[in-house]
């Protein structure tokens, strides 16, 4: 068996279901009293699908209802495309998924993530060279934790030993749990001659690996107990919490979180997001847990920081934006959202929310009598949501109020067209 196959494709899943798990927050940003189309419902059912196919490993089911969602709106480049390119690669199309990530990439440009996926059909296709140019790329900005592993694989797969042993030391610094880069010292260890070395990156690889299998064993057990009744009835779950392991920790969480929980999934989050103070993912987890609980202001804490640390991350960013709107912090939350507005233009909740928080600061800009502060906002509502004529009729009632008769009429015949289509 090659040392490409003995590497789990799937290991990356849960860190790319952050950068989708804001589907579960979405109806807080949807207008009330919006009616919503046929179409719309089923281009959300389908992209729901899609992202639970793709948590549950089923990547044909992924992969069909990701492209029913593109048949819909060709437009929805990372919220359909990209995840069909990985469920098109975790099923190892690679042709198919290398051109959907290639299509990613020249919509919305260079990103890490794309960068990462194009590596790692690079190194399965055993074109070393081009595997560290694209994952050397990503590692600028690593878009997952094993980003530094398969950098390091390839330098190894390539020959190029020191350069190997650099980036596979930092995947188990990293990535502490994953036995995959201490088994691949221990390989170029051997190779060296450094048979010291070999024997104890070996077994540092075989105790870790039988962590894991412990691990998946118990988390296993506990869903299982999960399905069957409350987690009082759950010991396989009390022997998941390990209070100096984050991602023991971090498992439990997500479980209790899932089965409704979410108070019981607090305790070990907390433990973990203390445990691992610099991974987005720990923190998101947190604060995500929090915002379901509508504990808005707890959700707040672990977001600041993180935003801070990690400005151009999407989920973070999106997330903290609605916390700061169920905080009544218009402001500071469309600051956010706009901010995750331009990390992700295509995601429909940061939209919906962001219109939302423009229009409000545009009512109040009026009400303090700053008429041209709240016909800017409302210029931005109406290019964050093009097909709502509301900020052309609001826009039309300033323009009248302060004599500008040529720009209301215009801003009328806006409204009145869009408001004529979305008839028909």
């Amino acid at each position: 068996m090659s040392i490409l196959q003995t590497c789990p494709r799937s290991s990356l899943l849960p860190v790319f279901l952050l950068a989708v798990s804001l589907l579960g927050w979405r109806a807080a940003g949807q207008t009330a009293g919006t009616p919503r189309s046929s179409t719309a419902d089923s281009l959300e059912q389908h992209l729901g699908k899609g992202y639970e196919a793709l948590k549950q490993e089923k990547y044909d089911e992924a992969e069909q209802e990701f492209r029913a969602a593109l048949q819909i709106d060709p437009g929805l480049v990372m919220r359909a495309q990209f995840p069909l390119a990985v469920a098109l690669f975790e099923q190892r199309k690679n042709a198919e998924s290398r051109r959907e990530f290639e299509a990613v990439r020249t919509a919305v440009g260079d990103q890490p993530g794309i960068w990462y996926y194009l590596g790692r059909l690079d190194l399965d296709e055993r074109n070393f060279k081009g595997a560290i140019e694209k994952l050397g790329k990503a590692s600028a900005r690593p878009p997952y934790p094993d980003t530094a592993f398969y950098l390091g694989l390839a330098y190894l797969k390539q020959g190029s030993n020191q350069e190997a042993e650099k980036w596979l030391k930092k995947a188990t610094e990293l990535n502490p749990g994953d036995s995959r880069a201490e088994y691949q010292l221990a390989n170029l260890y051997r190779k060296e001659g450094r048979q010291e070395e070999a024997n104890q990156a070996f077994q540092r690889s075989k105790e870790k690996r039988a962590q894991s299998d412990k691990r998946s064993q118990l988390t296993w057990q506990c869903a299982q107990e999960l399905d069957s009744g409350p987690s009082t009835q759950a010991p396989s779950c009390d022997q998941l919490y390990d209070p100096n392991d984050a991602e023991k920790l971090t498992t439990l969480g997500i479980l209790y979180g899932q089965h409704g929980e979410l108070e019981k999934a607090l305790k070990p989050l907390q433990r973990a997001a203390e445990l691992a103070p610099r991974s987005p993912q720990m923190q998101y987890n947190l604060a995500f847990t929090y915002f379901q609980l509508k504990r808005f202001e707890e959700a707040r804490g672990p977001l600041e920081s993180a935003v801070e640390r990690w400005p151009d991350l999407f989920p973070l960013n999106a997330l903290y934006g609605a916390v700061l709107w169920n905080l009544g912090e218009v402001l500071p939350a469309y600051q956010a959202l706009q901010h995750a507005h331009r990390l992700n233009s295509q995601d429909a909740g940061v939209s919906s929310l962001l219109y939302q928080s423009l229009l409000e600061l545009a009512k109040r800009s009026e009400e303090g009598g700053k008429n041209s502060e709240a016909l800017r906002y409302l210029q931005e509502a109406a290019s964050v949501s093009p097909a709502e004529a509301e900020p052309h009729r609001h826009m039309a009632e300033i323009y009248k109020r302060i004599g500008k008769t040529e720009q209301a009429q215009e801003e009328e015949l806006k409204a009145e067209a869009i408001a004529s289509a979305t008839k028909h």
